[in-house]
């Protein structure tokens, strides 16, 4: 039976890894339906997506891309399209991002099982289960962070989550957390940062007259909203528009910023560079 596979690398750039890429492919009547690669000069890396399919199963292609992958000093994956990422949302009292997420997997626009949703607040506890999926109200302070972490990474390891977004979730994880899920958690603020910090940036760029407001979607590092960026957007606003018309701007961008930068995600389209990403739209 044909299955559609999707085949992630980076490795340092040289000739004939793409002619090695199709002729493994090509020696097992697999049949590229997409391919798209990118050499990078400031890191000297070249990276790759490949999306085919072939009748072999997902463990023997694995084994058999061993020997070329060692050969080229890949970091790769292979990813079986049928196997679905699972996802766990975290949110806090904004629920803007988290109401959009749910409807965009409710109806099948984000490839994935939304397998969980936890919130600091309870909030959104009846909005979550309306649509079917389970609500942990899990309360933090400074007495039980850790504790509450650890809840957390519980449901990661009961739910077998592959991505965990942060979706509006106004709690500052730690090292440790970020250590155990590399590459794992995506996070949406707006992109007024550094300059704006605090609970009211909107009202604080009101007060500066900004002319431009946006949103970043990017992968969550120790270092506080500096990790790699996925995606962002921004919208024109004027003089006219007060505090709350400018919020309400920012919160439709960070629902299609976070959106989209997960919906890559999903797909593998995202590949990391050091302190970059590489995405394949």
């Amino acid at each position: 039976m044909t299955r559609e596979y999707v085949l992630t690398l980076s490795c340092p750039d040289r000739v004939g890894v793409v002619y090695g890429v199709a002729g493994f492919l090509a020696d097992r009547e697999g049949n590229i339906l997409d391919s798209q690669q990118f050499s990078d000069p400031g890191s000297g890396r070249f990276f790759m997506r490949v999306h085919f399919d072939a009748d072999l199963p997902v463990d023997q292609l694995r084994a058999e891309f061993v020997d070329l992958a060692d050969r080229n000093r890949m970091d790769w994956q292979l990813h079986d399209m049928r196997v679905k990422p699972r996802v766990l949302v975290l949110a806090s009292k904004q629920g803007h991002c988290l109401n959009d997420l749910l409807y965009r997997f409710r109806t099948g626009a984000l490839r994935g099982d939304l397998v969980s949703v936890a919130s600091n607040h309870a909030d959104w506890a009846e909005l979550t289960e309306s649509s079917g999926v389970p609500f942990s109200h899990l309360p933090v302070g400074k007495e039980n962070r850790v504790e509450q972490e650890q809840q957390l990474l519980d449901l990661v390891t009961a739910n077998r989550v592959d991505v965990v977004v942060l979706a509006r979730y106004m709690q500052v994880l730690s090292d440790a957390f970020c250590a155990k899920l590399p590459g794992q958690i995506i996070n949406i603020h707006h992109s007024f940062l550094p300059s704006f910090k605090g609970a009211k940036p909107y009202h604080q760029a009101y007060q500066r007259g900004v002319k431009l407001i946006g949103a970043t979607a990017h992968y969550v590092t120790a270092d506080l909203d500096e990790g790699p960026i996925i995606e962002q957007e921004t919208s024109r606003v004027d003089h006219a528009m007060a505090p709350d018309q400018l919020a309400a701007a920012g919160r439709d961008l960070e629902c299609m910023v976070l959106a989209r930068g997960l919906a890559w995600h999903l797909d593998h389209r995202v590949l990391l560079n050091g302190d970059r990403t590489v995405v394949f739209r």
